[in-house]
């Protein structure tokens, strides 16, 4: 059996095992459950911190494992990979400390900087050759300036509010920018390829919708411009001759622009059908 580690609480536990449904596995019904056997899809599930999957999929006690790509960097695990980005769990980690104090990276030099990722933190600086002294913490990270504990501070970042809060300011490159990810241990298991082309199903259903549509005949070419979709729409003659039905699968962002210039070229009947799962 494939066995897979999923997270068992944090930002990405919930959309993991959504994804996981989605692409047909049998997961955990109570969220106290940390081992789950799908026996019709032969895969095992095992619910675990976040933080310690890369461990166990790097070690080859299992097999493949979602993650986030910071967590597995931060891991340091040799023998753990990234095999597919998954689309969901965005985060960016930056540099901030006090306002002034910081302009360049190589600032950083010889300060002490606080964070939840000493490991992914460590090696991005490590590679660029500064050397600092790092303070490992759990979290509120931001107060580590203000309390004394550190110079600076390299924390998640999204609108960068709570580090203004905590009075600092963002410097210096990003850090990484992430999201959860499918990674795999030392050697190819048996199932991942299966695993990995159902979530690839699953990401293009979220990515797209399909979009049918009547059409003048004469304006096909048009139409095409407007909506290639993958390969190419497919067309149906309708019982009016002058007439054809169209069918495209179009990004689901835009779907309501293509609809307005389809509409605009005089295209009728446009419908909108949501995507449960797909293969490419």
């Amino acid at each position: 059996m494939l066995r897979i580690a999923v997270p068992n609480k944090g930002s990405l536990a919930e959309t993991a095992t959504e994804m996981l449904a989605e692409a047909g596995y049998i997961g955990r019904r109570d969220p106290k459950d940390l081992h789950v056997i799908d026996p019709v899809n032969e895969v095992e599930f095992f619910y675990l911190r976040p933080k310690d999957i890369a461990t166990y999929v790097g070690s080859g006690a299992l097999d493949v494992g979602i993650t986030g790509r910071d967590l597995l960097l931060d891991a340091r695990m040799p023998g753990a990979r990234e095999i597919e980005a998954l689309g969901f769990g965005g985060s960016t980690f930056r540099f901030a400390g006090p306002p002034g104090r910081f302009q360049a990276l190589e600032d950083l030099d010889g300060m002490r900087v606080a964070t939840s990722y000493p490991g992914l933190v460590d090696g991005f600086l490590d590679e660029r050759g500064i050397a600092v002294d790092l303070v490992p913490l759990d979290g509120a990270v931001e107060s580590a300036v203000r309390l004394g504990v550190a110079d600076a501070v390299a924390d998640v970042v999204s609108t960068g509010t709570t580090l203004r809060q905590a009075g600092l300011d963002i410097f210096g490159p990003v850090i990484l920018e992430s999201e959860a990810v499918l990674i795999s241990g030392p050697s190819d298991a048996e199932g991942a390829e299966t695993l990995l082309r159902r979530l690839r199903g699953v990401m293009v259903a979220r990515r797209y919708v399909l979009i049918d549509y009547d059409l003048p005949a004469a304006l096909i070419d048009a139409a095409v411009a407007i909506a290639p979709g993958i390969e190419s729409p497919t067309i149906s003659p309708l019982r009016d001759p002058e007439w054809v039905a169209v069918r495209v699968m179009s990004p689901r962002k835009t779907a309501n622009q293509v609809m307005d210039a389809l509409y605009a070229l005089g295209a009728r009947a446009i419908l909108v059908t949501a995507i449960h799962n797909a293969r490419l």
